[in-house]
């Protein structure tokens, strides 16, 4: 073969390779449309309203062209609610370089933002009820760094107004919260300032460990007229015996959202962790494709709630579900799932 032709074969392998380096989708490219990225879903604990929040970031991602199997990589890893795992997950994502870090609960995105800060990767949370007091935001709503994301903070005046329409004569609400999770000690705060207003008073009942909680419950039980569940993760993962030992004793739970009533709270003013989780996601979109940094983005905030009520649990416990909540209900469950 000639020397000239040697070296327009040469060129032309070269130029083939080249074209083809140039249309391969660059990992974590921010801002560019053909990237391909990896992140880290971090959950903290199993249970319904979290599980809902994932499944709605994943599907505000893929509303805004970022989807699982296509052009993104999800790793995901439950805490099981617990706190040194929840660092080791991070620690892991870290290691594997993610390009963004979504933190479910409050104790997960603590722990991301601890580990993840330290690596330059952007912690997106979900589910913080109070990110100010769990030290992810500024009192202005701005962010203290490279993490932002969405607030679940609970309509407690809303919840109140609830409780005392289904229960005129009741008097006492206790409410099971883990010492631990900053979530629930700011949530408790605002439901004692508020109840008064509303003819209650708040029996608490504070737990260090999920251990604790059969004690706890039967202790409470003896002392109030319904019990009142947060988004307390560690015991949101026992409701299913909380509810079970109340219901023994024909006290009414109520709950804080959707899963919780089709599971057996009698009823809520909760919101729609899937929306919420979508909010999450496209927060999220713009960090990836470089629209913002997640620095320059507010925290947010889902404020509408409605009522999700459970009338096969009201007949359990002989009460009747006023029809000015139920004619407005969201969703009305008839069975217990």
């Amino acid at each position: 073969m000639k020397k000239s032709v040697k070296l327009l074969l040469i060129s032309a392998i070269a130029a083939t390779a080249l074209s083809a380096c140039s249309k391969a989708p660059e990992k974590g490219a921010a801002g560019s449309k053909d990237a391909n990225y990896t992140i880290g879903v971090a959950q903290f604990a199993e249970h319904g309203s979290l599980d809902n929040c994932r499944e709605g970031f994943i599907q505000g991602l893929k509303e805004e062209g970022i989807e699982d199997g296509k052009n993104l990589t999800i790793m995901y890893e439950n805490a099981q609610a617990d706190g040194g795992t929840a660092s080791q997950i991070v620690n892991n994502f870290i290691a594997k370089k993610s390009d963004l870090i979504c933190a479910i609960a409050t104790p997960m995105a603590q722990a991301a933002y601890s580990g993840a800060k330290k690596a330059d990767i952007p912690v997106i949370y979900t589910a913080v009820t109070d990110p100010v007091a769990a030290a992810l935001a500024k009192e202005d709503g701005g962010s203290v760094g490279e993490i932002t994301g969405t607030s679940d903070k609970l309509p407690v005046e809303k919840q109140l107004e609830m409780i005392r329409k289904i229960l005129p004569h009741a008097k006492n609400i206790g409410i099971l919260y883990s010492t631990s999770e900053v979530n629930s000690e700011t949530t408790i705060a605002e439901y004692k300032k508020a109840a008064p207003n509303y003819g209650f008073e708040i029996v608490e009942g504070p737990i260090s460990a999920s251990a604790d909680i059969p004690l706890a419950t039967d202790n409470l039980l003896g002392k109030v007229d319904c019990l009142n569940n947060l988004t307390d993760n560690t015991v949101v993962s026992s409701l299913p015996l909380i509810i079970d030992k109340a219901g023994k004793k024909n006290i009414p739970v109520f709950g804080s959202e959707i899963e919780q009533v089709k599971i057996g709270c009698i009823a809520a003013m909760g919101l729609d962790y899937v929306d919420l989780g979508k909010q999450t996601g496209k927060m999220a979109a713009k960090v990836l494709k470089g629209e913002a940094k997640a620095s320059e983005i507010k925290y947010e905030v889902i404020k509408d709630a409605a009522f999700y009520g459970n009338t096969k649990v009201a007949e359990n416990l002989g009460i009747t579900l006023p029809t000015e909540l139920t004619d407005s209900a969201a969703e009305l469950f008839k069975e217990i799932k």
